[in-house]
């Protein structure tokens, strides 16, 4: 993995949206000395960073204004939409030549149509969401699937590589396309690994041993390790949270009516997390999936 404190060009970052993920991310930018330069909403979320290095911006546009390449981790499409398009947008702003990397998870068609606004301003454009949580925002694994032009994204390559595992995945919306299959996979193996620790207890075993006894074995998964801890140990506390998984399997949900598909273990897996937010659940970790099961089966929550 890339070492962050390497010396290399240094670039101007625009870094906009500085949550739970994007606040890691620039940081390390800042480290590997790129000047990185953040705006994000709720303006305190900015203040440790500033002891890293990075500076503050204004507004979006200012953070993008002279960058060489402007990364988005904002919250959804209809945000991005918010802050990239229009006279005044971030788009507009960017310099001829420069790179935008929308590394939020959005719909693939939104995807496409920022790549064809960046293009018609000379603005190279990756719709690059990555898969890896806090934890690989922090230490820079995250797995980053990247659509957009080849060129694009190998002049973007070695600054992607701080942040995790860059691949490219196809043209622009490919990124998004990845993403959403990333999604699918997890919120379905979420239900799975839940639906098996509820089995073990009420049929008498130790959930906890059996979680031990089923890794190593083809029934191993990051998941059945991280968020079945999680689970065991009703450690809620959101590093993906329930509401923007739900918004993820809701955007594949559309995604696969648009392409004629039945894909039927990811429409109960989106119907069971829409139920969770239903219940009040949708600002804890997407492992707390278990606790709506739970529900369903007449099982103790909290």
């Amino acid at each position: 993995m890339h070492d962050p404190n390497a010396v290399q060009d240094s670039q101007i970052v625009g870094f906009i949206g500085t949550g739970i993920m994007g606040a890691p991310m620039a940081g390390r930018l800042a480290a590997a000395r790129h000047r990185v330069r953040a705006w994000n909403r709720t303006l305190d979320k900015l203040t440790p960073l500033q002891q890293a290095g990075v500076e503050t911006a204004s507004s979006p546009e200012a953070a993008a204004r002279g960058a060489d390449v402007v990364i988005v981790m904002l919250s959804a499409g209809p945000v991005c939409d918010e802050i990239l398009l229009g006279d005044d947008g971030v788009i507009a702003t960017m310099s001829p030549g420069s790179i935008l990397i929308v590394m939020s998870s959005i719909p693939v068609e939104t995807a496409r149509h920022q790549a064809d606004i960046a293009n018609r301003h000379d603005v190279g454009y990756l719709d690059a969401p990555v898969s890896g949580g806090e934890r690989g925002a922090i230490d820079g694994t995250l797995a980053i699937m990247a659509g957009g032009e080849v060129e694009v994204f190998d002049r973007c390559r070695a600054l992607l590589g701080i942040l995790g595992r860059p691949t490219h995945v196809g043209p622009a919306g490919s990124g998004q396309l990845a993403k959403l299959a990333n999604q699918m996979i997890v919120a379905n193996t979420i239900a799975t690994v839940a639906e098996a620790l509820l089995l073990v207890e009420r049929g008498g075993a130790d959930p906890a041993q059996v979680r031990m006894a089923l890794m190593g074995g083809f029934a191993d998964s990051t998941i059945l390790k991280m968020h079945g801890q999680r689970m065991l140990e009703e450690d809620f506390a959101p590093g993906g949270a329930a509401k923007w998984q739900y918004k993820d399997t809701q955007t594949a949900m559309a995604q696969m009516s648009q392409l004629a598909l039945d894909l039927p273990m990811s429409r109960q897996a989106d119907a069971l997390f829409g139920d969770m937010l239903s219940h009040g659940d949708g600002e804890l970790d997407h492992s707390a999936l278990i606790r709506e099961l739970r529900r369903r089966n007449g099982m103790p929550v909290d």
